[in-house]
């Protein structure tokens, strides 16, 4: 694991730091790397990723902070990238593989409410996918706008957005 967190520093290859980031989302499956991970900085270099011009690149990094992101510890680490992944939703293209991406690891930073505050201002771009999107990009925006809603807080955010 700590090799491939500094193969991800270390190379400015895309198809390098795919590969090595599905690697990490696939290790992150079990509760002890996420541990090992989070303990070897690797949260932060994954996360470093969502600043990538390549999408494909994002996506995986995406994908790994979501398998990350099932464990309490994570989360508070990667808490501090929901509003870029909030951008990654409403920039990327409609119903593509990073918009999805994006939209899984927002609903697992959305099962409590701790960081329901930082999704606030992209609740009109979730309705807007809501209309606008495919059946899985639907389901996936369902289950974020799901988690928001069992938040009193979110109410009035929710009921007052504009689409």
């Amino acid at each position: 694991l700590q090799k491939l967190i500094h193969l991800l520093q270390a190379t400015d290859d895309p198809l390098i730091q795919e590969q090595a980031l599905i690697t990490l989302s696939n290790s992150a499956a079990f509760s002890v790397n996420q541990d090992i991970i989070r303990n070897l900085d690797g949260l932060s270099v994954i996360g470093g990723m969502l600043s990538d011009s390549v999408p494909k690149v994002k996506e995986k990094a995406l994908n790994a902070l979501n398998n990350l992101s099932m464990n309490i510890k994570n989360q508070e680490e990667i808490q501090v990238y929901i509003t870029q992944v909030c951008r990654n939703v409403e920039s990327a293209p409609l119903n593509s593989d990073l918009q999805l991406a994006a939209l899984r690891l927002l609903t697992n930073m959305s099962v409590t409410g701790d960081y329901h505050h930082k999704m606030i201002n992209s609740i009109p771009c979730f309705l807007h996918l809501l209309s606008e999107g495919t059946e899985r990009t639907q389901i996936q925006v369902l289950k974020v706008l799901v988690n928001l809603s069992a938040n009193p807080a979110m109410t009035k955010h929710l009921l007052r957005a504009q689409v």
